[in-house]
C-alpha cells in the first residue's frame, strides 16, 4: 500500500453512486449526481432491502435523470444506422496477444485463429468480437511504432476468418506512443490505413475514455459504424458517437445497481472486466441484470489469469439468451430490481407481452425461485421447453444466473424463444471455481540437422570465451514492475487498480541455479561479420548493406559491431552451427560478472537461452540492455544499457517480428562437450 492506496479495495472514484429519494431535486442537482455516475447504487442493503414504493422511488429517479439527460445531450441517433448496428450486440469481447499460442503455431509459423474460436466456443459459447493486441508490452525495444507492429503477413487472412466465422474484428490504438518512428500521416490517418488493411470493425482506445471528435470523424470515414471502445467510464455526451465502453474497475452495490452508460443508451455496449480477477461472479451478474456484455481477457499481457470452470460456465448460460433476445435488452421495458428477495435478484425486460427476466443469485448456495404473476411461465435454463400456465419453479445456481420469461394470457411465445429454452436445457451451472494454475516450463532448442562452420571459425567464437564453473549459485535478479510479470504467476491478484509506484517500480528477486558442468560464454556479441559468414555458409548471402549484420557479404560486414535483425530461432542456430548454444540467462549474468566479458558497440540486448512457455504465451529472458531508448511512456520497455543483474521479460513474436535493431547474441559451450571432443 502507497500513500494511504489500498490495492484491494475500490477507490472513491470506483464506488457506485447514491441516487437520492429526494423527489423534490432539480433537474441541474441530478444531473451534478448522476452525469458522471459509473453505477447507480440499488436501495438498501442485504440484511435491509428496500421495499416496493422505495423501489417505484428509486425507479422514478433514475428516469427523471434519463429524460433530462436526452434533453441536455441528445438522444444517440448513430445507434440508428445500419452500419452502426452490430456492436449492440457485440456481448462478449476477447483480448487476444497476437501471438497467443492459440492464435499463433509458432512451429508451423502461421495464425490459426479457428483454434483460438474453437476453444472460445467449447469453454465460453463463443465469441462476437476479438481485439488483436499486437504492440504492448514489446514496443519501445527498438525505434518500430504501434503501426509498424501491425504490418505482419498473415493477419489481413486472419481477421477475414474471424469475420467468416461472425466475429469482429478490433485493433488497438496507443495515444502514448509518441516516442518512436514517426510516421508520415497522423495517429488518425495511420489508423484508418490499419482498419481498411484488416477491414477493423471497431477500436479499442487504449488509457483512452474517449476520442476527440475529429478523431472519431477520421475512422468514420475510413469504416463507417465503426464501434469505438474506450477504456472504463465513458461520459454520457459521447456516448452518442462511441458504441462502446469498458465497464472496468466499477464497484457495485451490495445490491446490485445499474450501468449509468447502458441506462441512458439501451443500445450502448458496455463490457465488464477486471482483469486480475480470478473471480468474475460479481461481474457476470452485473452484465447479467443490466443486459451487457463481458471481456473475456485470459492472458494479459504475457500473464495468465484463466478464467475458472464456474464463471465460464455462467457465460455458456448468459450468452444464447442474450443473442437471441437482444430485442428485448435493447428495446423492451427495462425494470430494474424487478426482483429484490435477497440473495435473488432480476432484472424484466418486457416487449410486445413477452418478459424475460434475468435472475441472479448472490449467495454461496442454490436457491429456488417460484415465479408470481399471471400469464404462463417459461423456465429458460431447466425444465421441458414448455411454457406453463400460472408459476413455474427454477434453481438460480449459487454465485450465478438463470432466466424465465413471462408470456401475457393471448399473447404467443416467439419460436426462437421456443427453441431457446431447448437448447439451455443442456447447459448446467458449474460449481468449481478453482484458478486453473499455468505453470510457464523452460522450452528446448530444436536440434540443429545442419552443417557445421569450419573449427577455425568456431575458435576465432571461442576466444577469450568466459568460464562459468559447476556449482550452485543464488542469483539477484532486477526488473521493473511491468503488468508482464517475470517467471510465473500473475504480478497482481485479485487487485483492483494496480497504480504507480506498484505498476512501474523496480523490483529484486533471488533465484537459486546450478550450473552442471560449467559453461564458456563468449567474451562478446556475435559480430555482423560472423553473422555473414554463417549466412553464406548456409548459401543466403545477400547484397545488403549490413547495417543489421544480415544478408550480407563477409566482405562488406563489420568486424566490431554486433549482428543485429536476428531472429532468436535464428541466433540459436548460428550457436548451434558454431558448435554451441546460447547462454541461460544465470549463465550470462553470472559471466558479465567477471573479467573478460565486454559489449560490443552500439551496445544491444542479449538473446538468451531461457524461452519459457505457459501453453498460451512464450518469452524469452533478454539481459544487458541496449543504448536505444524510446522516451515519452512508462509503457515502453526499459531502454538503456543495464546492470547484469537486470532481467527483461520479452513476449516472443513470430514472423520475424522478434528481429530487432536493439537485440543480438553470444554463443556458450558445454564444458562437458569440450572435454569429450
Amino acid at each position: 500500500m502507497s500513500g494511504g492506496f489500498d490495492p484491494l479495495v475500490p477507490r472513491p472514484i470506483d464506488l457506485p453512486t447514491e441516487v437520492p429519494l429526494d423527489a423534490d431535486l432539480t433537474a441541474g442537482e441530478l444531473a451534478e449526481t448522476f452525469d458522471e455516475a459509473k453505477i447507480f447504487a440499488a436501495p438498501g442493503s442485504l440484511a435491509d432491502p428496500p421495499d416496493a414504493a422505495t423501489l417505484d422511488q428509486w425507479r422514478s429517479q433514475l428516469r427523471s435523470w434519463r429524460a433530462g439527460a436526452h434533453r441536455r445531450y441528445g438522444s444517440p441517433s448513430r445507434y440508428d444506422r445500419p452500419e452502426a448496428q452490430w456492436t449492440a450486440q457485440c456481448f462478449t469481447v476477447a483480448q487476444v496477444w497476437l501471438w497467443d499460442e492459440l492464435f499463433f503455431d509458432f512451429e508451423a509459423q502461421c495464425f490459426t485463429p479457428q483454434r483460438f474460436l474453437a476453444d472460445a466456443q467449447a469453454r465460453f459459447g463463443g465469441l462476437d468480437g476479438i481485439v488483436l493486441w499486437h504492440a504492448y508490452p514489446i514496443i519501445g525495444i527498438d525505434d518500430r511504432n504501434q503501426w509498424d507492429f501491425y504490418d505482419v503477413p498473415g493477419l489481413a487472412e486472419a481477421a477475414a476468418t474471424l469475420h467468416a466465422a461472425g466475429v469482429a474484428v478490433f485493433v488497438d490504438y496507443n495515444p502514448w506512443d509518441t516516442g518512436t518512428r514517426r510516421a508520415q500521416g497522423t495517429d488518425a490517418e495511420e489508423l484508418s490505413a490499419v482498419v481498411r488493411h484488416l477491414d477493423a470493425d471497431g477500436v479499442f482506445l487504449d488509457t483512452m475514455k474517449k476520442a476527440d471528435p475529429e478523431f472519431v470523424a477520421a475512422l468514420e470515414a475510413a469504416r463507417p459504424g465503426i464501434g469505438l471502445e474506450g477504456e472504463s467510464k465513458l461520459v454520457t455526451e459521447r456516448i452518442g458517437d462511441h458504441a462502446l465502453s469498458w465497464a472496468q474497475w466499477f464497484a457495485d452495490s451490495e445490491i446490485p445497481g445499474v450501468l449509468r452508460a447502458r441506462w441512458f443508451e439501451r443500445r450502448h455496449m458496455q463490457h465488464h472486466i477486471r482483469r486480475w480477477n480470478r473471480d468474475h461472479g460479481a461481474e457476470l451478474r452485473s452484465a447479467w441484470l443490466n443486459g451487457v456484455g463481458m471481456m473475456v481477457w485470459e492472458v494479459v499481457f504475457g500473464v495468465w489469469v484463466g478464467w475458472n470452470s464456474r464463471d465460464a460456465a455462467t457465460l455458456r448460460r448468459m450468452l444464447p439468451v442474450q443473442r437471441t433476445m437482444h430485442s428485448w435488452l435493447t428495446s423492451g421495458e427495462w425494470t430494474p430490481l424487478a426482483v429484490c428477495a435477497p440473495p435473488v435478484f432480476a432484472s424484466a425486460f418486457e416487449l410486445d407481452g413477452v418478459t424475460l427476466v434475468t435472475l441472479v443469485n448472490t449467495s454461496g448456495e442454490d436457491v429456488t425461485y417460484r415465479t408470481a404473476g399471471s400469464g404462463s411461465w417459461l423456465a429458460l435454463h431447466e425444465g421441458d421447453g414448455v411454457a406453463h400456465p400460472g408459476a413455474v419453479t427454477l434453481t438460480v445456481p449459487a454465485g450465478g444466473v438463470a432466466a424465465v420469461v413471462q408470456i401475457a394470457d393471448g399473447v404467443t411465445c416467439p419460436a426462437e424463444v421456443t427453441h431457446l429454452a431447448k437448447v439451455l436445457a443442456g447447459e448446467p451451472a458449474v460449481l468449481d471455481a478453482s484458478f486453473p494454475h499455468r505453470r510457464a516450463r523452460r522450452l528446448s532448442p530444436p536440434l540443429w540437422s545442419g552443417q557445421q562452420a569450419d573449427p577455425e571459425i568456431v575458435a576465432g567464437l571461442h576466444t577469450g570465451a568466459v568460464a562459468v564453473p559447476a556449482g550452485e549459485q543464488v542469483l539477484t535478479v532486477r526488473h521493473r514492475q511491468r503488468e508482464t510479470g517475470m517467471y510465473d504467476g500473475a504480478p497482481y491478484v485479485e487487485e483492483w487498480k494496480p497504480l504507480p509506484p506498484r505498476l512501474h517500480d523496480q523490483r529484486t528477486l533471488e533465484r537459486a541455479v546450478t550450473i552442471g558442468a560449467g559453461v564458456h560464454v563468449g567474451a562478446r556479441e556475435v559480430s555482423a561479420a560472423d553473422y555473414a559468414r554463417f549466412l553464406a555458409d548456409l548459401g543466403e548471402t545477400g547484397d545488403g548493406d549490413g547495417s543489421n549484420g544480415s544478408e550480407v557479404a563477409p566482405s562488406t560486414a563489420s568486424d566490431t559491431a554486433p549482428a543485429t535483425g536476428v531472429t532468436f530461432a535464428r541466433a540459436r542456430q548460428f550457436a548451434a552451427w558454431a558448435s554451441g548454444r546460447l547462454p541461460t540467462e544465470d549463465e550470462w549474468q553470472l559471466a558479465a560478472a567477471q573479467d573478460g566479458f565486454e559489449r560490443r558497440t552500439p551496445a544491444v540486448w542479449n538473446w538468451t537461452e531461457s524461452e519459457f512457455s505457459d501453453g498460451r504465451t512464450r518469452f524469452v529472458m533478454l539481459k544487458g540492455g541496449a543504448e536505444h531508448r524510446s522516451e515519452g511512456s512508462d509503457w515502453y520497455v526499459d531502454g538503456g544499457v543495464q546492470e547484469p543483474e537486470f532481467a527483461l521479460k520479452f513476449l516472443l513474436p513470430g514472423l520475424g517480428v522478434d528481429a530487432s535493431p536493439s537485440i543480438g547474441f553470444r554463443v556458450c559451450w558445454d564444458l562437458a562437450e569440450e572435454d569429450a571432443q
